[in-house]
């Protein structure tokens, strides 16, 4: 396990009540009611496919920068995050395609392997669960 080389920011935020809760970041700009698969709120591996797909997008345009390559203005993340067990336990699954419109498929290929082994979502999840992203 590395330590960071230095804090560039802390997120916090209070959660009670588990999957059928609320929780609620300190600056308050998060503020939701949560709830397991198929309820009314907003369940944890829905904000898991947001967070990482958002954070995948940014190692991307950090990535495409020092390489000084220009992502497709309408380049997206479709993410899907499955939850299920493992044995006795629960786990998940990631799966994501990569939207780069226009961009030659070996090069968007080559972006996103190199963005994969930046993302700090990546990084921390990388040999702990099963992973699959595909340029679409």
């Amino acid at each position: 396990m590395a330590n960071l080389d230095k804090v560039l920011y802390t997120a916090r935020s209070h959660s009670t009540g588990g999957r059928e809760g609320v929780s609620r970041s300190d600056d308050g700009k998060l503020d939701i009611t949560l709830t397991a698969p198929g309820g009314k709120g907003v369940n944890p591996e829905q904000l898991f496919a947001s967070g990482y797909s958002a954070c995948f997008l940014g190692a991307m345009k950090a990535v495409a920068g020092r390489q000084k390559i220009t992502l497709p203005a309408d380049t997206s993340i479709d993410a899907e995050v499955d939850l299920g067990p493992v044995g006795d336990v629960f786990g998940i699954a990631v799966r994501m395609t990569i939207h780069l419109p226009g961009m030659d498929k070996a090069a968007a290929e080559k972006l996103v392997h190199d963005a994969d082994l930046v993302c700090p979502y990546s990084n921390a999840t990388r040999g702990n669960i099963n992973k699959t992203l595909t340029v679409g």
